[in-house]
């Protein structure tokens, strides 16, 4: 598709989905001035009579380049507009306008597909018309940023925060956990980095289409031996849709996740196969093996041709089947052991 063809098929939804429309806020061919001549911006979303944000849109046949970014940007200098979008419909670009010390920086905030464009719920969240006309978008790009920081922190200075957890964990309770701890509070900060990133692409949020993918409007519930040491309840609104029961955290675990895989998409729902929220061991992969091909020693096997790693301890047991459970719009209950 031409550019024509890509605004008239994709764009204009797009625009509809963020609550911009033509022509109550929204303007065609809006002009402005840069590189020393006057152009027109694709769309500028206006507000109180002022452009807020503009679009550049480019064709589905022509891929985005850094001449087009910088296109953009320069527009949105020369206009004093805080927020951009360039897109050819299958990839998007999203900017945002700062001054600092009064210097004028147009950073890129994210790039994405049009497929993984669901999963970036805060950058949409931050461009719909609500947010930028209740100044919420500075809110999420500010939130956004001291995340990145955090992430950067955290990866810069891992050993060093892991090796001070150790020393503090020796001198509370013993020198012969020393290496164990620093062990695990390497891997505890690699799943804290996992989290931070989940949160800035995500938001936490699940899209509508995926809760009603997930979610059946009616469910019986689904019982399996619920007299074992330790049970899971999968539950949604305070509704048990599934109890799972054994004597083994391991079985129960495998239960759990593999009616997760049967009845509501759970690997659609990663973002990678293999997962692997550490540096090192892949959760559920799909031959029994972690990233570095060591052999998955311990595990379970899963419908349609995955394996679950066990050798877990409780709490991570718990944090992962949590984690599974509220990708696919469900919460989770443990009884027993747990």
């Amino acid at each position: 598709m031409g550019e024509a063809t890509t605004k008239a098929a994709v764009l204009q939804d797009f625009l509809e989905l963020l609550e911009w429309e033509i022509p109550s806020n929204t303007e065609l061919e809006y002009s402005v001035k840069a590189f020393g001549r006057t152009f027109s911006v694709d769309y500028s979303l206006v507000l109180e009579g002022a452009p807020v944000a503009f679009l550049e849109a480019k064709g589905v046949d022509t891929p985005l380049t850094d001449d087009h970014r910088e296109q953009i940007q320069e527009y949105m200098k020369s206009e004093d507009v805080n927020l951009g979008i360039l897109t050819n419909g299958k990839e998007y670009a999203f900017f945002r306008r700062q001054v600092i010390d009064s210097k004028v920086n147009v950073n890129t905030l994210a790039e994405t597909t049009l497929q993984n464009l669901p999963n970036r719920i805060s950058i949409l969240r931050a461009f719909t018309k609500e947010a930028i006309q209740n100044e919420e978008w500075i809110d999420i790009f500010n939130r956004i940023e001291e995340l990145e920081d955090a992430k950067s922190q955290l990866e810069r200075n891992k050993g060093r925060f892991a090796a001070r957890i150790s020393e503090n964990m020796s001198d509370w309770v013993s020198n012969t956990i020393s290496s164990p701890a620093e062990t695990q509070a390497k891997e505890m900060i690699d799943r804290l980095i996992q989290d931070i990133e989940t949160e800035i692409v995500s938001d936490g949020a699940v899209s509508p289409d995926e809760e009603d993918d997930s979610i059946p409007v009616s469910v019986s519930e689904v019982t399996t031996d619920a007299s074992g040491d330790y049970v899971i309840r999968l539950q949604n609104d305070g509704q048990t849709l599934a109890t799972f029961g054994d004597d083994y955290q391991s079985k129960v675990m495998a239960e759990a996740v593999s009616h997760l895989i049967e009845n509501y998409d759970l690997i659609s729902k990663m973002d990678s196969i293999p997962y692997v929220p550490g540096n090192k061991n892949a959760v559920i992969n799909d031959h029994p093996a972690h990233p570095d091909n060591r052999e998955m020693k311990t595990h379970r096997e899963l419908p349609d041709g995955y394996y679950l790693f066990t050798n877990l301890s409780k709490e991570d047991k718990i944090r992962y089947i949590r984690r599974f459970a509220e990708r696919c719009g469900l919460e989770v209950a443990f009884e027993g052991g747990w």
